[in-house]
């Protein structure tokens, strides 16, 4: 029991002294984070905003594979991106393997599915009355696009702060593709299996504390945005 109190006093002596090595991983777990969440974002919103728009044949299926994709391993990610980056990969040529781009990648393939799938609920559940009301005041295809979205934009805001969340705390691909180096892409969770491998629990309590403070963070985001989707 000392010794979990000892590590918990350290740990909160460490954050308070603002040590660099601690400052530098979470850096970086929020540079890869935030640029995975914006590049998934962008290509997931859209995406997802089209599905549920429009009548797409197959629509229910390309729902149930989005959805099935939500559980995707990120251990399954990172040897697949890993294939394709390795110095024999498909992609060799741009040294992109151990770099912060290649954690970025996989973590954006991991959260598009995320992303997509939440956008598409959150269009699904706006009244069809915006709709119609829209198009009877003889609004063009766009305004009503535009309309719909409106009113779902909290709910969007919600699935982006949920995929966010998802990478902040992901280890699989962070330590397959990024490979753990220290300052440069070394992340909270790789940092905090590195000092627990190593028997050194002080920045690993303290990490983690970080992690579970964004989480919580996070949380209360996401749902003050789909209590305003309530309203």
């Amino acid at each position: 029991m000392d010794v979990l109190v000892d590590g918990f006093v350290s740990a909160f002596l460490l954050l308070l002294s603002l040590d660099s090595e601690m400052i530098l991983i979470i850096g970086v777990s929020l540079k890869v984070s935030i640029t995975s969440t914006f590049i998934a974002s962008i290509i997931g919103v859209p995406t997802g905003f089209i599905i549920a728009f429009n009548p797409l044949p197959f629509k229910r299926m390309i729902i149930t594979v989005l959805n099935t994709l939500l559980a995707l391993p990120t251990v399954v990610i990172g040897l697949f991106v890993y294939s394709l980056i390795a110095r024999r990969g498909l992609l060799g040529s741009f040294d992109l393997l151990y770099t912060q781009k290649a954690i970025i990648i996989g973590q954006v393939i991991l959260i598009i599915p995320v992303v997509t799938a939440f956008t598409i609920s959150a269009i699904s559940r706006i009244d069809e009355r915006y709709r119609k009301t829209a198009m009877t005041l003889g609004a063009g295809r766009v305004t009503v696009a535009a309309v719909v979205f409106r009113e779902g934009r909290f709910a969007i805001v919600a699935a982006v702060i949920a995929a966010f969340g998802r990478v902040i705390s992901e280890i699989g691909i962070s330590m397959m593709l990024g490979g753990n180096i220290k300052g440069f892409t070394r992340t909270m969770t790789t940092a905090m299996a590195l000092e627990y491998d190593k028997g050194a629990f002080v920045l690993s309590i303290a990490l983690g504390i970080v992690l579970l403070g964004i989480s919580f963070a996070m949380n209360l985001m996401f749902h003050f945005f789909q209590g305003k989707n309530r309203i």
